[in-house]
């Protein structure tokens, strides 16, 4: 092989390393690129509240094996709002599912996607995880999303702000967004 074509096959090789350096992205965990903090809740169809609800039981196993749900699973269609308050406008609904997963103590596994339509967001947020009830706080990953989220990628940490009773329970949600397009 001649001396140029050892220089050209070089070339080729440090270009290619310099383009993939150059378009690599540096996650920095202390300093995501986008921020939010919503409120998440949530209100557990009892028969009653059929106007109310937000969610269903879709599955009830009889409670044979653990006293903690398991098996049970949840459907939702769930309002997000910026602030604690239930009745305030929902900037977002977190639509999917949890399940029941954990025979010896309350433990959820969540994947459902938040819907944006406001007039500050439109687009989807996809999350998915466990929810480890009984831990203050709860990381799931965002694995995805679309429009002003495209292809974002995160962690959202849960921590429960209010339950009451089995009827109704409100998380606050600290969305950490790390890749950002």
């Amino acid at each position: 092989m001649e001396k140029s074509s050892y220089f050209k096959i070089l070339f080729i090789i440090l270009s290619s390393s310099c383009f993939l350096i150059a378009n690599s992205i540096t996650l920095k965990p202390e300093k995501p690129c986008k921020r939010l903090v919503l409120y998440y809740h949530d209100i557990l169809f009892n028969v009653t509240n059929a106007a109310n609800a937000t969610s269903a039981n879709v599955s009830n196993p009889p409670n044979v094996l653990s006293d903690f749900n398991f098996g049970m699973l949840v459907v939702f269609d769930d309002p997000i709002t910026v602030d604690q308050n239930l009745v305030s406008t929902p900037v977002a609904r977190a639509q999917g599912f949890y399940l029941y997963n954990m025979k010896t103590t309350y433990n959820a596994w969540f994947a459902y996607t938040l819907v944006f339509n406001s007039s500050e967001y439109n687009g989807t947020l996809s999350i998915m995880g466990a929810d480890i009830i009984g831990e203050k706080t709860r990381d799931l990953s965002i694995v995805g999303g679309t429009g002003d989220f495209f292809m974002a990628r995160g962690v959202v940490t849960f921590s429960t702000d209010a339950v009451e009773g089995l009827g109704y329970f409100r998380l606050k949600m600290d969305i950490k967004l790390y890749e950002c397009y």
